[in-house]
């Protein structure tokens, strides 16, 4: 099945199961990937009805849903997404003021890709990202950049590729002015201009927004509007640093969920790396994993070969070790360790993670939380 079909017919799943907002992000993805000005104005014309009408669900389904046929009806052509944007080979980078050094780091970053960085503070992660962002320059190593066609110019670079700080500066005026004036420079027509900001804006939840000014917005709606400015100049590679940062538990699920599916654009895809502290979430959405400490490269491919073939769970209990141990009696734990204020319980990989769960169950055990971290960098951090 096409990645044009498979879009659509989850789109369709959220809305007959009456999963309005889910629903209506991925049909404006599916409008946006037919570039198509009048289903445009459509999607804008259905955003600003739902806003008027937000009881009217059953109308509004079946809006969408026509909307959604018109988007099926367009054929997409879908972009390579197996050359690599850019190749990152032994760089290194050292600061002789505080001894830090980062590196050596090789990493492949392709298209339709989510790449998750984590690791704690001042262990490389803004220096990682801005390595590729050419705003700083290898002490060693090289990068290779490969946007399909030559580059003519800074203009086109910083085009193609777009880093954003975790602290962005100050704008003025309006927010839709805003992202008017980034299109400005690419020769599209006024009225083309006006819809397609105006759909950026629907589909980054700005709409009840886009009059507002800089120091009107909270710092979640801030990083949407940075998020929606570099959309709009459809980047090839997108580096962001630390986007979660200002948001509640519940804006970050939307906005990594939001980047995901915007990274896997039918006609669009994007090379997408983001730093975070917020681990599991963007291991949710994360194709792969990088984890630096103290300037050294390790990602989830490693796992295996870090720790052999075992169960590993993350557990956190008002339970004592011997309890632990005695509820995993029939298991047989290879080892019990407590790290952080949680227990670290491997296990031979036999055992399954249900397995784990009927134990401590059985034995009435009061668990707070419980994870399985067989395949989750969260093992670096306890390691």
């Amino acid at each position: 099945m096409r990645k044009q079909d498979l879009r659509a017919a989850e789109t369709l799943h959220f809305l007959e199961n009456n999963d309005i907002n889910p629903a209506f992000r991925r049909l404006l993805d599916c409008v946006t990937d037919t570039q198509d000005m009048e289903l445009y104005q459509q999607a804008i014309a259905l955003t600003d009805w739902k806003e008027q009408h937000p009881d009217e669900q059953a109308a509004f389904i079946e809006k969408a849903k026509t909307l959604l046929q018109k988007t099926e009806a367009i054929t997409l052509n879908e972009h390579d997404i197996d050359r690599p944007v850019v190749v990152a080979n032994e760089i290194r980078k050292q600061y002789r003021a505080g001894g830090f050094s980062l590196g050596p780091i090789s990493v492949s970053v392709k298209k339709g890709q989510v790449y998750g960085l984590v690791g704690e503070n001042g262990n490389g992660k803004t220096t990682l990202l801005r390595l590729l962002a050419k705003e700083l320059h290898p002490d060693s190593g090289t990068l290779q950049y490969d946007f399909g066609t030559a580059v003519k110019d800074e203009f086109e670079l910083r085009t193609r590729l777009v880093y954003i700080p975790q602290r962005t500066k100050k704008w003025y005026g309006s927010l839709k002015d805003n992202l008017k004036l980034v299109l400005s420079s690419y020769h599209y027509s006024p009225q083309e201009n006006e819809t397609r900001v105006l759909l950026m804006i629907a589909r980054l939840g700005l709409w009840n927004y886009k009059h507002l000014k800089w120091h009107q917005l909270s710092s979640g709606y801030k990083m949407r509007f940075e998020l929606a400015r570099t959309l709009l100049r459809k980047p090839e590679l997108l580096l962001l640093d630390e986007p979660l940062a200002n948001l509640d538990v519940l804006a970050q699920q939307i906005i990594l969920e939001d980047l995901k599916l915007i990274a896997n654009s039918v006609n669009n895809p994007i090379a997408l790396m983001l730093s975070s502290q917020q681990l599991y979430e963007v291991e949710k959405i994360s194709d792969k994993v990088i984890f630096l400490k103290n300037g050294q490269y390790a990602d989830n491919d490693m796992l295996a070969e870090k720790q052999g073939n075992q169960l590993i769970t993350e557990i956190e209990t008002t339970a004592s070790r011997e309890q632990l141990s005695l509820a995993f009696e029939g298991l047989s734990p290879r080892k019990i360790a407590y790290n952080g204020g949680v227990y670290i319980v491997h296990f031979d990989a036999s055992i399954k993670f249900d397995e784990v769960l009927s134990a401590l169950g059985q034995q009435k055990t009061d668990i707070t939380y419980i994870r399985n971290i067989s395949h989750s960098t969260r093992q670096f951090f306890v390691a």
